[in-house]
């Protein structure tokens, strides 16, 4: 019998974003991971320009977006040897479903990690485990989820530990997946891709990637993974019976984001510069910044339970999201989020200084 699912996390937040909006100067919304930086206007272009679309789009995605996202993973991911792509409606549709697709009965998740890994062994209603980055200490399993640059440390792996993973997945036979999501915002570290360190050889080797931050894309559901050509053909099968096609418009602002790497950069600065000014402020109010080299978060704890912090911050106006929310090692952290306006940030760090 499949386990129950657990209440949506985000929910137990709500009494404090009541407290952080009766802030006189109103609410900061440092929760969630939502971007607010406008699309690109060549994306918005592309996306218009498609706009007449009567006809169902292909679930294996066009010619060009195909043809993108391959270049795109050799050339930015040092992708190598034979493999295949597939346009995802978000890379969170995926994380909660490929399980059930591979008919998983048993998933190794990070220790700390992002609710929905558990909730996807849970719709498959498989046993779900959560392990260090040592892969040496892995038991055996049917599937295993990397993520680096994690969510919500900003811990990035080193070479040696991804390559520890693959010699994992070959020894047990078993599917690696990596999500990427967050690989084009590295700090002050250098993120390396899954798919870089396979040597050609992509036997149940599988990565996930997504336009949300990239490109701001959040709003337009884009992502795709790429690895295994076997493994993403059966994917693919399922899919196109469950109807789950990318919608045309979609595809073609994807195939736009996939040739240009200036926005990224610009789009990166953002997040790093905002990173910077809100790191001093929490350090200067009490919090030690864990990880965080990575991605769009700053990883923190004052060494006390994470509602406790949460608390105090939402007095603030300031709203975070508990650490609890990401596994039980997590219960004396707090995730800060760079998804805000900077003129946010600067208030933010304006009440933490006060």
């Amino acid at each position: 019998m499949r386990a129950q699912l657990p209440d949506f996390p985000w929910d137990a937040l709500a009494p404090y974003g009541e407290k952080a909006r009766s802030h006189p100067q109103g609410i900061i919304d440092l929760s969630q991971g939502t971007p607010v930086d406008p699309t690109p206007e060549f994306i918005q272009q592309a996306f218009r320009d498609a706009s007449n679309s009567p006809s169902y789009p292909v679930t294996a995605g066009t010619a060009e977006l195909r043809a993108a996202i391959k270049k795109w993973a050799i050339e930015r991911l040092g992708a190598t040897g034979d493999f295949d792509v597939l346009p995802l409606i978000g890379s969170k549709e995926l994380v909660a479903w490929l399980p059930t697709y591979l008919e998983s009965t048993s998933v190794l998740i990070p220790e700390i990690a992002y609710p929905t890994y558990y909730v996807g062994a849970v719709l498959a209603g498989a046993d779900s485990v959560p392990v260090a980055i040592d892969a040496d200490s892995w038991p055996a399993a049917d599937l295993a989820w990397l993520n680096s640059p994690s969510n919500p440390t900003g811990r990035v792996h080193s070479v040696e530990e991804i390559k520890a993973c693959i010699d994992w997945s070959r020894k047990n036979k078993s599917v690696l997946i990596s999500d990427e999501c967050y690989l084009e915002f590295d700090h002050t570290a250098h993120s390396v891709s899954v798919m870089s360190q396979t040597g050609g050889d992509n036997t149940n080797i599988l990565a996930v990637h997504s336009l949300s931050k990239r490109s701001s894309m959040a709003g337009y559901r884009a992502a795709f993974m790429i690895g295994d050509s076997s493994l993403i053909a059966r994917i693919r099968e399922i899919r196109k019976h469950g109807g789950m096609m990318v919608p045309l418009p979609v595809q073609k602002a994807m195939t736009a984001a996939l040739s240009d790497d200036e926005h990224v950069a610009q789009q990166r600065a953002r997040y790093n510069a905002r990173k910077d000014l809100m790191r001093p402020a929490l350090v200067a109010a009490g919090f030690t910044v864990e990880f965080s080299d990575s991605g769009l978060y700053l990883w923190c704890t004052r060494n006390e339970d994470a509602w406790t912090s949460v608390d105090w911050l939402a007095e603030r106006g300031i709203l975070a999201t508990p650490g609890s929310f990401y596994g039980a090692l997590g219960k004396n952290h707090i995730r800060i989020a760079m998804t805000a306006t900077d003129a946010q940030i600067e208030a933010a760090v304006a009440r933490l200084k006060a």
